[in-house]
């Protein structure tokens, strides 16, 4: 079988997913249709924003789709046309059955994570959340339950100490577009194996969508727990404290392994080039931040124009 002769749908939306659609092409897939979110206005004009995958597509003269609803007729009735062979799904929206099931060789998903460990939303900033020293990418089929359906490739991925859920997902988009077109080309050539998914695993990790309530930073934890927060919520949507009463968000910081003289999440600054807080067994020290009202800076930056109460 010839790669134009398997008909392709992409679903997509966000950058991540660019990478994936994009070595799609590269290898010369017949993609005949994109699937993405609907255009929206956002900024202070209003402006109506396409998303990343769209952009992509459109550059490239490809088919694109921008369903509201997913199970809406007119959208089904669209893809019955198309008679696609396989659909793909990168950082998208979860799908009906009637949709992820019409494909003869099945509907395909890339997630950011060594499944089973980490299904959900957010699969990359709980991996660095928790202090894993290691990830992945694995490519599976669509089934009923999110996250569960057979496993066709993985791929480990290493995490660096000071690393943020940033750049881990900088990272992991390349690698999961390679693994993709490793799936698609085995799929195609049958040399892969489907494998079931361990669903009795007693240590299974979740990765759930990622809440305000997450990022708020709790100061009685160790240093540890604490810079693993700051980097796994780096650089978006960022962990926060308070600072006289004003919402701060902290990109990056350093650890101090030194035991602190004021209580957690206290904090001392010599109002120059140094803001520590305090945590259970050692110091957070800010270097990257964006105070309530403010723009984002480095902390010496900050220290020079601030004034504490």
């Amino acid at each position: 079988m010839d790669k134009k002769d398997v008909r392709i749908v992409f679903m997509g939306t966000p950058e991540f997913a660019v990478a994936s659609l994009a070595a799609l092409v590269d290898a010369g897939y017949n993609i005949v249709a994109v699937v993405t979110a609907p255009d929206k206005p956002s900024g202070r004009g209003m402006k109506m924003n396409e998303s990343a995958v769209k952009k992509y597509a459109v550059e490239k003269g490809l088919h694109v789709l921008q369903p509201l609803k997913l199970k809406a007729p007119e959208f089904i009735e669209a893809l019955q046309q198309l008679k696609a062979d396989l659909q793909i799904v990168v950082a998208f929206r979860m799908l009906p059955e009637v949709v992820w099931n019409m494909p003869q060789m099945g509907t395909i998903n890339v997630h950011g994570s060594l499944l089973p460990q980490y299904r959900g939303a957010a699969p990359i900033n709980w991996a660095v959340i928790n202090g894993e020293k290691e990830t992945g990418v694995t490519t599976f089929k669509l089934k009923h339950e999110i996250d569960t359906g057979n496993i066709l490739l993985q791929e480990k991925i290493p995490i660096g100490e000071s690393e943020t859920a940033g750049e881990v997902h900088d990272r992991m988009k390349e690698t999961g577009a390679q693994l993709l077109v490793k799936t698609v080309d085995g799929l195609m050539n049958k040399t892969i194996e489907e494998t079931e998914q361990l669903q009795s695993y007693t240590d299974i990790k979740h990765a759930p969508k990622i809440f305000t309530d997450t990022c708020k930073i709790d100061w009685n934890k160790t240093i540890d727990e604490v810079y693993d927060l700051i980097r796994g919520l780096a650089p978006y949507p960022a962990a926060f404290t308070t600072l006289n009463n004003k919402t701060l968000k902290i990109f990056s910081a350093k650890k101090i392994k030194q035991m602190p003289t004021v209580k957690a999440g206290e904090y001392i600054t010599d109002g120059k080039t140094s803001l520590r807080f305090a945590c259970s067994n050692g110091w957070i020290a800010v270097t990257d931040i964006q105070l309530e009202g403010k723009k984002r800076m480095h902390i010496d930056d900050f220290l020079r124009g601030y004034r504490f109460e």
